[in-house]
Order: structure tokens, then C-alpha cells, then sequence
């Protein structure tokens, strides 16, 4: 088993670890920073949301396509291009939100500039895959998940520093600037090039069990997705919406712990039986926040379910290697579409059962999506 120190002592990686944490400081912070920007200027929430609806879209459109290009031409060109169009979307929009002026170039350029969002993570898994074997993958996919869950908690914060001394247009257009010219230095430091053995359109789903990996997949956003709204909702509940942050923050710290406890031993079990088994463990690990009451244990509830979080996240990234070997970067991108689809999916669920049915409702909805993934997953034991 490959040690994260062995990893980051690969040449080349440590470099591309740093230069990717710069380049995905956005994928936090552009929604929210969309919404923001396009509510002042319109004056209008419902418009705010369908901006940040439009950038969700995009990112999902776009992720398989993105996905082809680089198992074609490899990541370099892909990532340069896709900054580019990312961080001159956004700042056009920025120039668009203006009081009188059409809504509809706000929506299109969130939607582009979610298109352009660039493929770090699929990158990362690419890079850094092809160049350990075995369960050495374990390790490296753990460490992308690593320095992406750290882009996500830190890209906020550092969004709230600066709305705080300066605005919303002001701070996306700083955190976007940074964030494009990590991508293109992190572009620069990639050392692997094409998939040799790309084998062209529609190989993504060549074995039909990637087909349920995107089933279990789309069931654990759905579960990302019913927390999102969830831990809003609650903190309105009981009159303290600021506690939101500290919610969002013990989530993210157990997916941080979890993913770096789970790259850091050796497994003997299949990567099939151990998505199994963390899908059901975040299912149980979620459940009793429906009954939680203090906050302090529900915080300590969310660590512990934030542990198998990111750990499915990298089991899934495994058996892609196994089921699409000769579309990777495709089939990675097809992963992150599922994962937006099925967060949109799960935050509208939650949403409507926790009106309906209590501050509560949503956590089970959280849980419920966890524990039928684990059932989808356990299809994947049966041999193909």
C-alpha cells in the first residue's frame, strides 16, 4: 500500500496537489457567489436561483463532454480551454449584473461559465491513477478527494473574507482569477498525455455495470444533495442560521478524516464490497439525525457520516478503472454528472418533504438514498 508521503514524493505530484487546491477554489464558491451578485442586481431571489441552476446544468452537460476531449487529446488543452471559458463567463456576467439590464445574459453566462468549469479532479484521478498500480490507486484517489474537500471548505471562507473588506462582484471575480490561473499552471504541470488506448465514442458504458455504478453514484448525490437543504433548514428552525456554516464544516471535516484514513492502509476486501458497505454505513451514520436534538451531537453525528462520504466517492473512482478502461476520463466525467444530478435531484426532495413534513424529514430522505444505494451497489457483487 502506497503512504500519502510516498505519493506526494512522486514527481510532479506534490506541485500538482497545491496548483489543484487553487483551481477548484470555485466550484463552491460560483454558485454561491452567482446567486449573490445576481439577487443584487435583479432584486430578485427566484432569479438568483435559476442562475445558479443554469451553472449546475451546465457543469453536468458538460463534464462527459470534457471527459472524451481529454482521453483524445489529454488534459492540458482540455484544462486551458475550459479556464478560460470559465473565468470570462463569470466575469462577463459579472459585467452584465447591472440594474435594467436583461436577466437572460445572467442565466446564459452562469450556464457557460458552468460548461467551462474546469475537469481538476478528473485530471487529478488521471494523472496521478496511471502512474501507481494496484491499491496505490487507493491512495491517490483518496488524496483527490483530499485536496478537493479542502478547495470546498476553504473557497467559501476565503469568499466571505473578501465580500466582507470588499462585494460579491468584487470577491468572485478575485476568487475566479485565482482560481483560473491555478488551472492553468496546474495544465502546465501535467506530465500524462492522451489514453493511448481511448477507443473513441459510447466505450464509457461498454461494461453494463457502469451503468449501475452511475445508479449508486446519482443515489449518493441524492444524499449530498438532501443535506444541503437539510442543514439550512434546521439552523432556520431553531433560529440560528449562522450555525450553518459549523454544520457544513463537521460534514466536511469527516469527509477530510475519512478519505485520509481510507487511502492511508490497505484493503483486502473488492472495491464492489466495500462501496457496498460504505454506502450502508453512511446510510446508519445519517439516520439518527432525524432524532438528534443538540446541536453539539449533531454536529458529532455529521462527522461521522462525512467518514464514509468521501470514502464511496474513491471506491467508485476504483471500479470505474475496472469497468471503463478505455474511456476514463469520460467515464470520470459521466461520475460527476451523476453526482450533480443526483444532488439536484436530492435537494428537491428534501426540500419538499422537510416542508411538508418537519426540519427533520430531510435527514431521512439523506439516509433513505444512502441505504438504496447500498442495495443498487450490492448488484455490482453478482459476477458480470
Amino acid at each position: 500500500m502506497m503512504s500519502y508521503r510516498a505519493m506526494l514524493r512522486l514527481p510532479g505530484v506534490a506541485v500538482q496537489a497545491v496548483l489543484g487546491f487553487l483551481a477548484q477554489l470555485t466550484q463552491q464558491v460560483a454558485p454561491v457567489g452567482i446567486v449573490l451578485v445576481v439577487q443584487g442586481a435583479s432584486g430578485s431571489l427566484a432569479l438568483a436561483g435559476v442562475a445558479a441552476a443554469a451553472f449546475s446544468v451546465g457543469a453536468g452537460m458538460g463534464r462527459p463532454v470534457q471527459g472524451r476531449l481529454m482521453d483524445r487529446h489529454g488534459g492540458r488543452v482540455v484544462l486551458a480551454a475550459t479556464a478560460l471559458l470559465h473565468v470570462a463567463a463569470l466575469l462577463a456576467l459579472l459585467g452584465c449584473a447591472r440594474p435594467g439590464l436583461p436577466w437572460w445574459p445572467m442565466v446564459a453566462l452562469a450556464w457557460i461559465a458552468g460548461i467551462g468549469l474546469p475537469p481538476v479532479s478528473v485530471s487529478m484521478r488521471i494523472e496521478w491513477g496511471r502512474r501507481v498500480d494496484g491499491e496505490g490507486r487507493t491512495t491517490a484517489y483518496s488524496l483527490v478527494y483530499l485536496v478537493q474537500e479542502l478547495a470546498m471548505l476553504t473557497g467559501p471562507l476565503v469568499f466571505g473574507l473578501l465580500i466582507a473588506v470588499a462585494s460579491a462582484s468584487l470577491a468572485l471575480g478575485l476568487v475566479a482569477a485565482a482560481a483560473g490561473a491555478g488551472t492553468l499552471a496546474f495544465a502546465r504541470a501535467l506530465q500524462v498525455g492522451p489514453d493511448a488506448h481511448a477507443t473513441g465514442r459510447g466505450r464509457a458504458f461498454a461494461d453494463r455495470r457502469m451503468l449501475v455504478l452511475m445508479a449508486v453514484v446519482l443515489l449518493h448525490g441524492g444524499t449530498f444533495g438532501a443535506l444541503q437543504v437539510g442543514l439550512p433548514a434546521l439552523a432556520a428552525a431553531r433560529d440560528l442560521p449562522a450555525a450553518t456554516g459549523i454544520l457544513v464544516a463537521a460534514l466536511s471535516l469527516g469527509g477530510i478524516a475519512g478519505a485520509a484514513a481510507y487511502g492511508a492502509r490497505s484493503w483486502a476486501s473488492s472495491p464492489q464490497v466495500r462501496l457496498v458497505a460504505l454506502m450502508a454505513l453512511l446510510g446508519l451514520a445519517l439516520a439518527p439525525l432525524v432524532l438528534v436534538g443538540p446541536l453539539p451531537a449533531f454536529c458529532v453525528v455529521l462527522f461521522a457520516g462525512g467518514l464514509a462520504l468521501n470514502p464511496a466517492l474513491t471506491t467508485s473512482s476504483l471500479l470505474v478503472d475496472e469497468y471503463a478502461p478505455t474511456a476514463q476520463a469520460e467515464a470520470f466525467g459521466w461520475i460527476s454528472t451523476g453526482l450533480g444530478v443526483g444532488g439536484a435531484a436530492g435537494s428537491a426532495v428534501a426540500g419538499v418533504v422537510g416542508e411538508r413534513f418537519g426540519p427533520g424529514a430531510p435527514f431521512l430522505a439523506a439516509a433513505t438514498f444512502a441505504l438504496v444505494g447500498a442495495l443498487a451497489a450490492a448488484l455490482l457483487l453478482r459476477r458480470p
